[in-house]
């Protein structure tokens, strides 16, 4: 699967309502990686041997939802408190007082609100592709829907229970090849937006992937990601999504504080989330993570930059951590 076997540990951790898979390498300073949607732990695969190699314990999660882990029915069960809970029982359940968080997508959106919900348990954060941004006035579900009056967009497309999770289970493999390519610097994502949202599923409007293996992703890696959603299905990653509005709400009585522990911000330059929010987020996240320390976007990379551009990513890390120690 692409990572040095040695030291390589897969356990299950019972963090209260469900159990987590967690895979650890290496010892020193904890390192815990989440990644978002469509991942698995296994996106951090460059990673794990990586941080071992240089001395700290590398842990990445299969998430709520995902892989091996518990994946709850209700979106509900994906707001805001639980997940936090998950990351507070993990640490907990490994013994961790205080460790440096690294997220990806719906894994960094969850990172970014760790220092405010879990005070005294995170020493630094390390965040990919997605911004800290402001919490809007407005239920996202909202917004989005609006959007979708205009073209197709795909967290609308995915609001509604039922649709998304059988047209992607029944279509694992296409559906893994085509969101990938279509979210990485190969390809521009937000060509999709030239589709209508009536009468289009995700698979009418995203590209067909050219045949891998790609130049970060080989056949056996896909492979992987085939094997764990044609198991598990998409039900549970796309109950983040749907978990949206709840998470609003939570943050209606608890808003957002500055983000003051260390932290390092890194985006491919080809991300389609930095496209939507545009060069003034990350000049918000002046104000908005008084912490920030390193910021990096990496030439020709997309959405999935931590595999895209491993050798990139994990330099930044160690020179983050470095600093850190």
């Amino acid at each position: 699967m692409g990572l040095g076997e040695e030291d390589v540990r897969h356990r299950m951790l019972d963090v209260g309502d469900l159990a987590l898979h967690v895979v650890e390498q290496g010892h020193g300073l904890p390192v815990v990686m989440c990644h978002g949607f469509p991942g698995l732990w296994y996106s951090w695969r460059h990673q794990l041997p990586a941080l071992a190699a240089a001395g700290y314990r590398a842990i990445a999660v299969d998430m709520r939802g995902y892989g091996r882990s518990g994946r709850p029915a209700s979106p509900e069960e994906y707001d805001r408190r639980r997940t936090v809970a998950d990351m507070v029982g993990l640490l907990d359940g490994l013994g961790i007082e205080e460790a440096v968080f690294a997220g990806h997508d719906f894994g960094a959106a969850l990172v970014w609100d760790l220092p405010q919900w879990a005070p005294g348990r995170v020493k630094a954060l390390m965040q990919l592709s997605v911004p800290r941004m402001p919490v809007s006035n407005r239920p996202p579900t909202e917004l989005y829907a609006r959007m979708a009056e205009q073209h197709f967009v795909h967290v609308h497309y995915f609001q509604e229970e039922g649709p998304a999770d059988a047209e992607l289970g029944a279509a694992p493999e296409r559906f893994l090849a085509n969101v990938f390519w279509a979210l990485s610097g190969g390809y521009r994502y937000l060509d999709i937006w030239q589709h209508p949202s009536e009468g289009n599923g995700y698979l009418d409007v995203l590209p067909e992937a050219p045949s891998l293996p790609w130049p970060w992703l080989s056949r056996d890696e896909f492979a992987y990601y085939v094997d764990e959603f044609r198991r598990t299905g998409f039900t549970g990653g796309l109950n983040w999504y749907r978990a949206y509005d709840h998470v609003w709400r939570e943050k209606q009585s608890r808003p957002d504080e500055p983000v003051t522990v260390p932290t390092m911000f890194l985006v491919g330059e080809r991300d389609p989330v930095l496209q939507m929010m545009g060069a003034n987020a990350l000049n918000q996240m002046e104000s908005l993570v008084p912490g920030l320390r390193d910021v990096h976007i990496i030439e020709g990379a997309g959405h999935f930059v931590q595999m895209e551009a491993a050798l990139r990513v994990n330099g930044a890390m160690l020179g983050f951590l470095a600093q850190l120690t």
